[in-house]
């Protein structure tokens, strides 16, 4: 009896070992998009001891449930203003303010935030000398042109500069995943990434494609940030709503919490996650339709797997 009881135990271990050395952190659990699918390593700081409360930590097979989902934050939105505002920076009203573009792009320029991206994959580091081109033009003026074909020597006053600065963002594309744990036994949200929206630079000196005429087909994403590198930065700064002055919540509490009106665009699919605009194109309302589908097929998730 004891040996077999003793042959019990060391076949426990190993399997329990076995399990343990095949862990692997996903996009959920993975503190950076380098170690998805790398071993575990539960001593990495996951944000521990920052003024904002970490996400807990996810196992892949405590996962039930997942769906990944892309969405668009319109800050022409009334909810979505105070991520927005101000616009001006100025040193006067954006001593103690500033509008979520700020922040993050303070954070990267002061290399609190590390983790930058060329898309949503998550698979193309971006140099801080790579955001900044996305962000500035520098280009002959008319007399630049001029002066250049008369051979005359060109001074700065014959450059037009153009710039993205908090003014030109228009939206924010968000990237997170919805996700059902038998260890909690609810459906719960974490963000995964999030990028500023602004006219493609290239395109600021069309004037056509200037204040309320922008084109939406010149939107193109600044830059991707892996959210939990970001969250230090964000919990940092506080959002301005005009209530509750006394007390204040972070970018990082809105986002979140998810206090913010926004569409999904895209959700995974086996079609290389294809847009919804892409299967059905040049219909607005039909789109609206097929995102509040995906939202309320996420939605009734929970309720279908508690009424089994």
């Amino acid at each position: 009896m004891k040996s077999s009881t003793h042959a019990f135990l060391i076949m426990f271990m190993i399997v329990c070992g076995l399990s343990l050395s095949f862990s692997q952190y996903n996009e959920i659990s993975a503190p950076f998009p380098s170690l998805i699918g790398q071993p575990i390593n539960q001593n990495i700081n996951l944000g521990k001891g920052e003024n904002y409360i970490p996400y807990p930590f996810v196992d892949e097979k405590d996962i039930v449930w997942k769906k990944t989902i892309w969405e668009i934050i319109d800050l022409k939105q009334k909810t979505n203003l105070p991520f927005y505002f101000p616009t001006i920076n100025n040193g006067y009203l954006s001593a103690n303010r500033i509008s979520l573009f700020r922040a993050l792009l303070d954070g990267i320029e002061s290399g609190e935030i590390t983790e930058i991206y060329r898309t949503s994959n998550f698979n193309e580091r971006l140099t801080l000398e790579e955001v900044r081109q996305n962000l500035f033009l520098k280009k002959l003026s008319d007399l630049g042109i001029t002066k250049t074909n008369a051979g005359e020597p060109l001074t700065e006053d014959d450059f037009d500069i153009y710039e993205i600065q908090s003014d030109k963002i228009l939206q924010y594309w968000i990237k997170g995943v919805w996700y059902f744990s038998k260890k909690i036994g609810s459906l719960q949200y974490q963000m995964i990434g999030m990028a500023p929206v602004a006219p493609d630079v290239t395109t600021l000196d069309d004037p056509n494609n200037q204040g309320i005429n922008i084109s939406e087909d010149t939107l193109v994403p600044l830059f991707w940030v892996w959210y939990k590198d970001a969250r230090k930065v964000l919990a940092q700064n506080k959002v301005y709503t005009g209530n509750h002055l006394a007390r204040l919540h972070s970018f990082d509490d809105y986002l979140v919490s998810r206090k913010f009106h926004s569409v999904i665009y895209a959700e995974d699919n086996l079609y290389d996650n294809r847009a919804i605009r892409d299967y059905i194109p040049e219909n607005a309302i039909q789109q609206l339709f097929e995102a509040e589908r995906i939202k309320e097929s996420i939605r009734n998730f929970e309720l279908d797997i508690w009424g089994q």
